[in-house]
C-alpha cells in the first residue's frame, strides 16, 4: 500500500460506548501534547455521542494537528465471505457504504443508537443478540472476525471479540455500530485511516484497542483495567509519561483514555504501526485495521 507515517502535535483517545442512553457512562476522552502528562476532558454532566461528533467537527474546522484514536471497530468482517452480510442483496461493498447503511436504517433512533439496524430483518440474521436469540447466519463460537482480528489473536497482540456478538461485558458490536453512525455523520471531514490516506496536515482518525496500551504499559492480559491513582502512575511511567492531575474518580473508562493517549504519542512515530504487512488495499477499503497491530 505504500509507506505511511506522520508526526502529530497532539493526541486524543476516546473510549466509546454503545449504550442506548443519551449520555453513557462509558464515554471518556483524554488528550496529550508532544510532552507532559495527559489530561482528562470531563464535560458536565457527561459526554454524549453528539458532543463527541460536534467536537470532532470543530477539530476539522480548525484543522487541528491531532491524531484521534477511538476504541471501536470501524469495519466488519468482509474478506472471509466477500461480503459484510452474505445473503443480503443490499450488503455494501465498502466500509463507507456500510456506515451509511447503518446510519440510514437507524436514522430515527435517538442518540446515534442502532436499535433499528439490529432489528432489521436482514441485519439481525448475522448477530448473536442475547442468550437464545441468535441470528441464523451468526457463525458459532467467537463469531466472524476480520483479518486484523485473526492476526491479533494469532500473534497475541490482542484478544478481540467479533462485532457480530452482542452478548457479554466484552462485546464491542453495539459500540462499533454506533461509531459507524458517527463516522457517516462526519461526511469525510476527517480522514479515517486506513480507509483514507494519512493526511499531510490536520486531524486524522484511527481505530484503537485500549487493551493494547495496557499491555504496552506492562499490565498483563485479563487485568487491564486501572482503578486507582498509583496503578495509573505506574502504567504511565512505563510509557515515559508523567502522571496527570488527580481525578475525581478512577473509573476504568477514564484511565483507559488517559493511558491510551500516552501510548498513541509513544507509538505513532514508529513507521511499522502505519504499514502492517497484512494490510492490503482490499482490507483497507472494507474491514479496516486496528492502529498498532503489526
Amino acid at each position: 500500500m505504500g509507506s505511511q507515517r506522520r508526526q502529530f502535535a497532539n493526541f486524543i483517545c476516546i473510549d466509546w460506548s454503545g449504550a442506548v442512553s443519551q449520555r453513557p457512562r462509558g464515554i471518556a476522552a483524554a488528550q496529550i501534547g508532544q510532552s507532559g502528562p495527559p489530561s482528562l476532558l470531563s464535560p458536565k454532566p457527561r459526554w454524549s455521542r453528539f458532543d463527541i461528533l460536534n467536537w470532532l467537527n470543530k477539530l476539522a474546522d480548525a484543522q487541528t494537528d491531532v491524531l484521534i484514536g477511538m476504541d471501536l471497530s470501524f469495519g466488519l468482517p468482509f474478506v472471509d465471505h466477500g461480503a459484510f452480510f452474505p445473503e443480503w442483496d443490499d450488503s455494501p461493498a465498502r466500509a463507507s457504504q456500510l456506515w451509511t447503511l447503518v446510519d440510514q436504517i437507524s436514522g430515527d433512533d435517538p442518540h446515534l443508537a442502532v436499535s433499528s439496524f439490529l432489528k432489521h430483518p436482514q441485519a439481525k440474521r448475522h448477530f448473536r443478540h442475547a442468550k437464545g436469540d441468535v441470528g441464523d447466519l451468526f457463525e458459532g463460537g467467537t463469531g466472524r472476525l476480520r483479518v486484523c482480528e485473526h492476526h491479533q489473536r494469532a500473534t497475541k497482540q490482542a484478544n478481540s471479540w467479533s462485532c457480530f456478538n452482542l452478548v457479554g461485558a466484552g462485546q464491542v458490536g453495539k459500540s462499533s455500530l454506533t461509531g459507524m453512525r458517527m463516522l457517516n455523520r462526519l461526511s469525510g471531514r476527517i480522514p479515517v485511516w486506513p480507509f483514507d490516506p494519512l493526511p499531510a496536515h490536520g486531524p486524522a482518525l484511527v481505530e484503537i484497542y485500549t487493551s493494547m496500551a495496557a499491555r504496552a504499559a506492562g499490565i498483563p492480559p485479563g487485568r487491564s483495567k486501572i482503578r486507582d491513582r498509583q496503578a495509573l502512575v505506574n502504567a504511565l511511567r512505563q510509557l515515559d509519561t508523567p502522571a496527570p492531575a488527580r481525578l475525581r474518580s478512577y473509573d476504568d473508562h477514564s484511565t483507559d483514555a488517559l493511558l491510551t493517549s500516552a501510548w498513541m504519542r509513544k507509538t505513532s512515530t514508529n513507521p511499522a504501526m502505519w504499514n502492517p504487512p497484512l494490510l492490503t488495499e482490499k482490507i483497507s477499503q472494507t474491514e479496516g485495521w486496528t492502529f498498532g497491530v503489526i
